[in-house]
């Protein structure tokens, strides 16, 4: 038993810092999925956060940030709700909820020197963000 306990206590665990990250990338694709009017990739990458979210609330239950990144859920789902309609000028409001809501987040947890804002230029030249149209 302790043997076993051993292992699963040297186990890695993603820190904070890496699911953060992976937020972070994933809100810059949904913001340039969106201004080009893919929704799949947008819906993707709405989920693909989400996905992140649930696994700090399962991997990092110790930090207080986990107590208070739920105040994300209902900009996460005003943004997916916003998808299904297609608008771009829509979008662009939830979304700016969405980046709002995240500083709200930082403040809240004493990381308000970590600021996001709107993407600004397109840093993924490995992906195309216009919409495929072959099936």
């Amino acid at each position: 038993m302790d043997s076993l306990e051993q292992k699963l206590a040297n186990t890695y665990k993603p820190g904070f810092g890496a699911f953060m990250s992976n937020i972070q990338t994933h809100h810059a694709k949904l913001w340039f999925a969106g201004q080009n009017e893919n929704w799949k990739l947008a819906d993707f990458e709405v989920h693909e956060i989400r996905e992140t979210i649930e696994a700090i609330q399962k991997f990092q239950t110790e930090r207080k940030e986990s107590q208070k990144i739920e105040m994300i859920y209902p900009a996460l789902d005003s943004i997916e709700k916003t998808i299904k309609f297609q608008n771009l000028s829509l979008f662009r409001h939830s979304y700016t909820e969405l980046t709002n809501t995240c500083n709200s987040c930082h403040r809240a947890t004493d990381f308000e020197f970590n600021v996001v804002k709107i993407p600004d230029n397109q840093s993924f030249s490995n992906q195309d963000f216009k919409e495929s149209r072959t099936k």
